[in-house]
């Protein structure tokens, strides 16, 4: 069985939230796992944003992100590249890619799109593991991330709301939700 790629953003965010339209990434975080949820290899940068690059107080409070990596980072124009390129030797044992929820697959198209960026990704299917995991376990509706872990009888490993850490905590639920 092929390899997955778990992915994980941080976005520039407000209390409360801000419109999809309005988010700019600050940290991707991907884990290339196998099918049991062992990683192979993994990526982490930060990134830049253009329109707002300063980080709001909430922001910077929920994901322990200090201005200053911010600040001294590419923006995604420069980083997403460097991303394809990580990928590419992966790419032929590559099943799909996955990410907790819908938000991440959106982000990352929205700005696919508006940076004209290409990727390898968007030929490849994408699991909202999310959505899978509710399903697997019949629950009434998705949980969050810790509640799933909760749910397996895992603890959250590392801190959240870092875009490296959550790709790793998420990778660890793949084998209970994809068939063997």
């Amino acid at each position: 069985m092929g390899h997955w790629l778990v992915i994980d953003l941080e976005a520039t965010t407000e209390e409360g939230g801000w419109p999809l339209e309005e988010m700019e990434i600050i940290e991707i975080g991907a884990a290339l796992v196998r099918a049991n949820g062992q990683e192979v290899a993994h990526f982490q940068r930060f990134v830049r944003p253009l329109r707002r690059p300063h980080l709001t107080d909430f922001c910077r409070t929920l994901t322990r992100i200090d201005q200053a990596s911010i600040d001294s980072a590419a923006p995604l124009n420069a980083v997403w590249p460097q991303f394809e390129r990580w990928l590419h030797g992966h790419r032929p044992r590559l099943a799909g890619w996955a990410s907790w929820g819908d938000y991440d697959r959106r982000q990352l198209q929205q700005d696919w799109q508006r940076l004209e960026l290409a990727s390898c990704l968007s030929q490849l299917p994408h699991l909202n593991l999310k959505r899978r995991f509710a399903e697997a376990r019949r629950l009434p509706r998705p949980v969050g991330l810790n509640s799933a872990l909760q749910l397996a009888g895992l603890p959250f490993s590392g801190q959240q709301h870092r875009a490296l850490t959550d790709a790793r905590n998420t990778a660890r639920l793949l084998p209970l939700i994809l068939p063997l």
